[in-house]
């Protein structure tokens, strides 16, 4: 709930903002609409070490669960986060996986983003400890890709924000649609 005040907050100063801009009243103002809730479950980090871009992370995606008033079903196994982690601590995430609704529809995700925090809470979340979201920042967004036709289809032609959780062996991720 107070991810969503904290959202709703942050599109309202949007909004007055926008009203003193020559087009301010005729462009249509953002909404989100929660679409579903991604708990998906993860094997340990691979560390690759230092590279010329950051550390990079390997996070294997090992299945977990889709709920929500949108989408329900399950998540795949197979898919994986590769992360490069900047001097500063800062990990940019790509996430690659796919969802089987309970329909048996196929969604192929894509899911770009970042996590970040001061250094010691980003030090608790290293080491596994369950850390307050209001601790951190992770919001991505995402591209999703279903079978043309489908009752999905509408997925094929949105724009997909998140926001996020880590957990010592899973990540939570809420999905909205924006409107």
């Amino acid at each position: 709930m107070k991810r969503i005040f904290l959202m709703l907050l942050v599109l309202s100063v949007f909004v007055l903002t926008a009203k003193n801009t020559p087009a301010g009243d005729l462009i249509p103002k953002p909404e989100l609409e929660f679409l579903f809730e991604v708990t998906a479950t993860l094997d340990p980090p691979q560390e690759l070490g230092k590279t010329k871009y950051g550390i990079r992370r390997i996070i294997n995606i090992t299945g977990g669960t889709v709920a929500g008033p949108k989408i329900n079903g399950k998540v795949l196994r197979g898919g994986a986060d590769w992360q490069t982690v900047r001097e500063d601590g800062t990990a940019d995430l790509v996430a690659k996986y796919s969802l089987m609704t309970d329909d048996g529809v196929i969604i192929f995700v894509e899911n770009t983003g970042i996590r970040t925090a001061p250094k010691e809470v980003l030090a608790r979340l290293a080491k596994g400890e369950d850390v307050p979201p209001s601790e951190y920042y992770m919001r991505t967004s995402a591209k999703m890709e279903v079978a043309n036709g489908s009752k999905y289809d509408w997925l094929n032609k949105s724009v997909i924000i998140s926001t996020g959780m880590r957990r010592a062996n899973s990540v939570v991720i809420h999905f909205y649609r924006v409107l």
